[in-house]
């Protein structure tokens, strides 16, 4: 995104990690839990680290990722708000061990979209409330709507005089 970020929130993810395991083959499967945001957000120091072991599933946390809200993108932030499903999107990386390692933090739909072209994974998770109510101030101040026009058409078939 062009420009310096107008907000920027501290965030960790929470991913769960399933083994799927077939005739002779074992491989992980991974999704997305959750986002959590605060003060109190754990930092880069805490990248994979587990937060719960058993069951069929592990939760990893990954912290020291940050949500940057950008006005540039306020409108695309609106479409996500308004929305079936206002989602906040999660990019990952794969490592070289089979993993994904979350690297950025999105609310913009635009953004989640570039990072599947790019061959990323992309999880949406829903937002926070304490994260929705940032991220709808932040639209309400920053969205400015663009009053839609139909064009006129020319009369391509007119014959000069």
């Amino acid at each position: 995104m062009p420009g310096a970020p107008r907000i920027s929130l501290p965030v960790a993810v929470v991913m769960g990690r399933k083994i799927v395991a077939g005739a002779g083959w074992r491989v992980p499967s991974w999704r997305a839990v959750g986002v959590v945001s605060g003060e109190h957000v754990p930092g880069s120091e805490s990248r994979g680290v587990p937060v719960h072991s058993g069951g069929e599933e592990d939760h990893l946390l990954w912290g020291g990722l940050r949500l940057e809200l950008y006005r540039d993108a306020a409108d695309s932030y609106w479409v996500n708000l308004t929305g079936r499903q206002p989602s906040l999107f999660v990019l990952c990386a794969d490592d070289e061990q089979g993993g994904v390692v979350p690297r950025l933090v999105t609310a913009d739909q635009n953004e989640a979209c570039s990072g599947i072209e790019g061959d990323e994974r992309v999880f949406a998770v829903p937002i926070p409330p304490e994260i929705y109510q940032q991220l709808e101030k932040f639209v309400v101040e920053h969205n400015v709507p663009q009053l839609r026009r139909k064009r006129k058409r020319e009369n391509w078939s007119a014959q000069p005089d």
